[in-house]
């Protein structure tokens, strides 16, 4: 496997980041992931959004261009013999003094991880976590290397590519997957909890969101209790890499799973964007430029 760190393409056991980097010692660093289809990065200029603002929040001088980004990707993709990949991109802080730093970093490191994307199930089993979702690290919940609630959340359901944890919050609101973003439908209306409980504002789920009101399908975020979820007429998950993942059960109650009309139709709609390369969408008017 190759991989890109600070310009350079290397392979596995060559790539290496300084022990002073404080993505490392203070967990400064953001990623995004996405998929590549056919050599082209599927909605890469909201990842990029995403990112930058997240690098403002950290104080972290770096910006980083589509064009750069797709330099990088044509190199890294001819490298491991790629057209569909997995790939996160990843910036750390970079190299500081021990000790926490006020100053702006001005030089992170910056790596691009690339995989072959995995085999996913058709439809997922959901189980209510013990384990709460914790409050995000600042004023908002950001993609960044702080990852142990999700690690402790996975470790609880174990390997079984088949399962996805649902957190509740510590007020017992439904939050999100260990690695997704969850949405219900009932009577035609689709739910889905708000950002303000705390969970990441995933690209999927904002893409899913304006799909969904283009089509005129009211959309909710909230709070909502699981009972609320529990009584759903089908649920569903996003995941920038797994897509649109229908669910057929939640800690023992059955759901339609893929055979749900809303999964369904949205799970085609976004095949169709994909197949076609379309990498940005316009909320403005619901259209795909």
């Amino acid at each position: 496997m190759f991989i890109y760190v600070n310009g350079q393409i290397v392979t596995k056991k060559d790539a290496c980041i300084s022990p002073f980097d404080h993505g490392f010692m203070y967990g400064l660093g953001l990623f995004e992931t996405f998929r590549v289809y056919d050599g082209h990065p599927f909605l890469l200029d909201d990842h990029l959004t995403r990112l930058h603002d997240g690098l403002n929040m950290l104080n972290i001088s770096f910006s980083i261009t589509r064009d750069e980004v797709m330099h990088i990707l044509s190199r890294l993709l001819e490298a491991n013999g790629y057209r569909d990949a997995y790939v996160r991109l990843n910036v750390s802080a970079g190299v500081g003094d021990v000790g926490l730093q006020v100053e702006k970093y001005t030089a992170p490191t910056v790596i691009m991880y690339m995989k072959p994307v995995p085999a996913f199930p058709d439809e997922k089993v959901c189980q209510t976590l013990r384990m709460r979702r914790n409050t995000p690290e600042g004023y908002i919940r950001l993609k960044s290397h702080h990852y142990l609630n999700n690690i402790l959340g996975k470790r609880e359901i174990g390997k079984d590519a088949h399962v996805e944890g649902i957190f509740l919050t510590q007020d017992g609101f439904v939050a999100e997957g260990i690695v997704s973003n969850i949405f219900w439908a009932k009577d035609g209306v689709v739910y889905t909890p708000s950002v303000q409980t705390g969970i990441l504002n995933g690209v999927t789920r904002m893409f899913v969101i304006d799909l969904l009101c283009s089509w005129g399908i009211h959309v909710q975020e909230g709070f909502y209790v699981l009972q609320h979820l529990k009584e759903a007429d089908e649920i569903f998950l996003t995941n920038s890499i797994q897509e649109i993942v229908p669910v057929c059960r939640l800690d023992g109650d059955v759901y339609p799973g893929k055979c749900g009309e809303i999964t369904s139709r949205l799970k085609h709609a976004y095949a169709s964007f994909t197949k076609q390369l379309w990498t940005r969408y316009d909320r403005k008017d619901g259209n795909v430029n």
